[in-house]
């Protein structure tokens, strides 16, 4: 069969719909935040990078949960026991350093972007029993409470879903610029590494045909101290 070649205006309206789609697919993808749970320790902390671009929101959730052993399951944490949220930035600087109750949350604004160190640890020495608490996390980039700025702003739902998707938009130049820079950065650490890969090379072969010119004129001279030539 002949193979037709599609029309200008479908080609146009192709990539119009892929131009729109794949922004709405990131901001499908940016709605969802993954939670974990972990176990931990009397005065034991645990620490997660969170890597985001510059003046990014981040907002952690969390609960707590204490083994019981007469039940065998984990029930809720007494009111003694809370926890110590600590945030470092890319520069092992402290942003945030605070004791926290049983179940909160925590937000953050990143300055700078680059890999942020969150640790999470208990704040009492106070256990019962030894047992371990189980904590678990959430922690979401960019996403900040909706239901509350509708409240605050009295956004009609029309206006609401708007605005989130103006902030997922955001989130997403934000990222795509950060991305742009590491692949600079990567692109400048790659260009050092070859240049200093080829010098290695290049003073090798120096180095090598210097012995070999030095290793002629010392057979030179023995041969005609031995007067063989």
């Amino acid at each position: 069969e002949p193979f037709h070649c599609p029309r200008p205006d479908v080609v146009m309206m192709s990539m119009k719909v892929a131009k729109i789609a794949l922004p709405l697919f990131l901001c499908w993808c940016l709605g969802f935040s993954e939670a974990i749970y972990f176990h931990i320790a009397e005065t034991e902390q645990k620490c997660f990078m969170e890597e985001v671009p510059a003046e990014t929101m981040i907002i952690g959730k969390y609960k707590t949960q204490l083994f019981d052993r007469a039940s065998n399951g984990w029930l809720p944490s007494s009111p003694g026991i809370g926890m110590h949220v600590e945030i470092k930035n890319p520069f092992e600087q402290v942003m945030l350093s605070r004791h926290y109750a049983a179940e909160g949350r925590f937000t953050f604004t990143s300055h700078d972007a680059g890999e942020h160190v969150v640790c999470i640890g208990t704040n009492t020495t106070r256990w019962f029993g030894g047992n371990k608490l189980r904590v678990h996390l959430d922690i979401s980039v960019g996403q900040p409470d909706y239901s509350e700025v509708a409240t605050k702003e009295k956004l009609s739902e029309l206006q609401l879903r708007v605005r989130q998707l103006l902030d997922q938009v955001e989130q997403i130049t934000k990222e795509q610029n950060y991305q742009r820079t590491r692949e600079e950065r990567f692109r400048q650490v790659s260009d050092s590494t070859n240049a200093r890969v080829l010098w290695w090379a290049l003073g090798q072969t120096i180095i090598l045909v210097l012995m070999g010119i030095w290793q002629m004129r010392h057979l030179k001279g023995f041969f005609e101290a031995k007067k063989l030539v």
